[in-house]
């Protein structure tokens, strides 16, 4: 697996298929693998044609794991991001985050427009800037003895899913304490490059898709019918959806 060192860590990621890049940003406890080898991503993007880079976020995966909040900023995050496109000698790229990959991929467009050619929110709406809720109990509960010990139901999906991604569960708690920054109303008004906001229409977590769109200049919104956070990543509209934002790029 291919790795280079940024800011003293190191960062895992696979790099698939020829043509225009588009930089995949995976969600909170997840990893490249299972956020977008499994799903389909990949093999979706590079027979369109185009080349599929992602890569395995700090503290997760096949990355360097830390255990300070402080250090899982999303600026700090989408300078990983950028380090990998400098890494690669790639100017600019599309990039599609999902989740936390989405915010991570927010602060890179507001930070490096010149670097993003277009952006994919998938999974994160209008929460982007009032906040998805309390991090304390997700933390709690990764942090807990074992999953018989989380009453919360939100933070026991959490647990379940990052025992089953095999995640260091106290480099996620560090994790969830330190990347939920929101971005203000006025701030993603400045986002300037081309957006897609893709949520899935029961999706609590990620909020309105519709309301964010409308507060970013050049964005548009893919409302995912009957998909909530978890099955609207692997979902044909989904994917037709960015396949065809990315076209008109091309």
């Amino acid at each position: 697996m291919p790795r280079f060192s940024h800011d003293g860590i190191e960062i895992a990621f696979l790099d698939d298929g020829e043509g225009e890049p588009v930089v995949l940003v995976h969600g909170f406890a997840s990893n490249k693998e299972v956020n977008w080898v499994a799903p389909g991503w990949v093999t979706t993007v590079v027979r369109a044609g185009r080349r599929a880079i992602a890569l395995d976020n700090r503290g997760h995966g096949e990355s360097s794991k830390l255990y300070d909040p402080a250090a899982y900023h999303s600026a700090i995050m989408a300078e990983d991001v950028r380090a990998l496109l400098d890494h690669l000698g790639l100017v600019r790229a599309d990039v599609l985050g999902y989740s936390m990959g989405a915010r991570i991929t927010a602060f890179l467009a507001l930070k490096h427009p010149d670097r993003v050619r277009s952006a994919v929110l998938g999974g994160l709406g209008i929460h982007l800037v009032e906040g998805v809720g309390p991090t304390e109990s997700i933390a709690a509960a990764l942090e807990a003895p074992s999953l018989s010990d989380v009453a919360d139901p939100t933070a026991y999906l959490f647990r379940a899913f990052a025992e089953q991604t095999k995640s260091d569960l106290r480099a996620l708690a560090a994790c969830i304490r330190g990347s939920r920054e929101m971005l203000s109303r006025a701030e993603v008004g400045q986002i300037t490059v081309p957006v897609l906001v893709a949520v899935g229409s029961e999706d609590h977590i990620g909020g309105s898709a519709d309301e964010l769109a409308a507060l970013i200049p050049s964005a548009q919104a893919l409302v995912i019918p009957g998909r909530d956070h978890m099955f609207a990543l692997g979902d044909r509209v989904f994917k037709g959806g960015v396949l065809e934002f990315l076209g008109k790029r091309s």
